[in-house]
């Protein structure tokens, strides 16, 4: 999975690098040549539609941002067309919304997809579909940033490696020795500190989204390789072991795709709140969250939708499914398993969450 940024794929707005382009393209045939499966994850619309129009600061207005991205994502995907022919490739446009991901038909549905397109030998250029995502566009750090959507897509596709080329040509670290940091073994509070946002125009994220996407994708097992797009022969260096940035190591098993479907493809529709005991229960011990440990509610919420679960500091350290409607939670809470049962007497689960359908973030 080869994720490209604005500032890779355009020298200002509108103006398409297309000798960058190229190149990443005959690297990208490279690998195929060798048998690798590539998706690629390209930013540039917004930002190409930006330049048709003159305008030189992009939109606050979501109206105006879809607008641009309308105009510019033909034009993006024709340059990638345009790159890949020589080789004999033939690239695929796949455009996604949060909702596509977030519910689990469609999210299986994009899968076979996705596998497909690989199957007959095509690159998939994947985007966010600005056009119609308002809500994605406003809220740009959930999923409009393109760092959590190749994230994402790695993480549904079981992806290997994920390789993030930016203008940014690493992680650096600014608060210590001022150098790219070559490997991140665990994502800690320090590394994150390193992080910064982007004062492009063009852009969004930066290296916040970037650390953000580097945690989803290492907890589905993906190594993620972050770099400068702007480096001669950038694909080839990484995975011959030359990578001039920063690699972050996949961190542990990975998550099965039911948990990191729910751990990291959802809205949350509410919050339920435990206790301090119920914290190491879950956390520790992998079993469900009952009534007992339960304190209240924050939200609204229907059985059967995904919420956080947040221990008394009202941090959020887990994610599942709903047993039961937040207006139920109140009259719950605190209760033991035979006091939940005389309540639902026909059911035969009384769990708040259970322990299949919940995920530590």
């Amino acid at each position: 999975m080869i994720k490209l940024g604005t500032g890779v794929l355009t020298s200002g707005a509108g103006q398409l690098d297309t000798a960058r382009i190229a190149a990443v393209c005959a690297e990208i045939a490279a690998l195929k040549r060798r048998g690798t499966e590539v998706l690629v994850v390209s930013s540039g619309a917004v930002g190409l539609g930006m330049g048709a129009l003159r305008l030189t600061r992009r939109p606050k207005d979501v109206s105006k941002k879809q607008a641009c991205a309308a105009i510019g994502q033909s034009l993006l995907m024709q340059t990638w067309q345009d790159g890949l022919a020589p080789f004999g490739v033939t690239a695929a446009q796949v455009l996604l919304t949060h909702e596509d991901l977030r519910v689990r038909d469609r999210y299986l549905g994009i899968q076979r997809c996705l596998e497909q397109l690989i199957a007959y030998g095509t690159v998939p250029i994947i985007n966010e579909n600005d056009t119609v995502s308002a809500a994605e566009i406003q809220a740009l750090l959930k999923f409009g940033d393109n760092d959590t959507l190749s994230a994402m897509v790695a993480s549904l596709t079981q992806a290997q490696y994920l390789v993030i080329l930016s203008t940014a040509p690493g992680l650096i670290d600014l608060k210590g020795s001022g150098e790219i940091v070559p490997v991140v073994e665990r994502i800690t509070p320090e590394i994150e500190a390193m992080a910064g946002g982007t004062t492009s125009e063009l852009a969004v994220g930066g290296m916040v989204s970037k650390i953000s996407a580097a945690r989803l994708a290492t907890r589905a097992g993906c190594g993620v390789f972050i770099a400068s797009g702007a480096e001669p022969q950038i694909l080839a260096r990484i995975f011959s072991g030359r990578n001039p940035g920063t690699f972050f190591a996949p961190s542990g098993l990975p998550l099965e795709a039911k948990k990191r479907w729910l751990g990291y493809f959802q809205r949350p529709a509410g919050t339920v709140c435990v206790n301090a005991s119920a914290v190491p229960v879950l956390r520790e011990q992998g079993r469900s969250l009952l009534a007992v440990g339960v304190t209240g509610a924050r939200g609204r919420f229907r059985a059967g939708e995904i919420v956080d679960i947040a221990g008394p500091d009202g941090v959020a350290f887990a994610r599942g499914k709903a047993g039961f409607d937040s207006e139920d939670i109140p009259r719950l809470a605190g209760k033991r398993g035979d006091a939940v049962a005389a309540l639902y007497p026909g059911r035969k689960h009384v769990e708040i969450v259970h322990r299949n359908d919940l995920v530590l973030l």
